[in-house]
């Protein structure tokens, strides 16, 4: 029978960490282009 840590479940919480990282820094990115993408847009179409 294995024995119990109380690091048993960190594997998980670290691999979900890594996950909600990813994705927080994928959402930022998109913002930032979406914004750059949007003041570009902006200045070309203003005469």
């Amino acid at each position: 029978m294995r024995k119990r840590t109380k690091f048993s479940s960190l594997n998980i919480t670290n691999a979900s960490r890594g996950t909600a990282n990813a994705w927080h820094f994928y959402c930022a990115l998109v913002f930032v282009v979406t914004v750059l993408c949007g003041k570009l847009v902006v200045a070309l179409s203003a005469p």
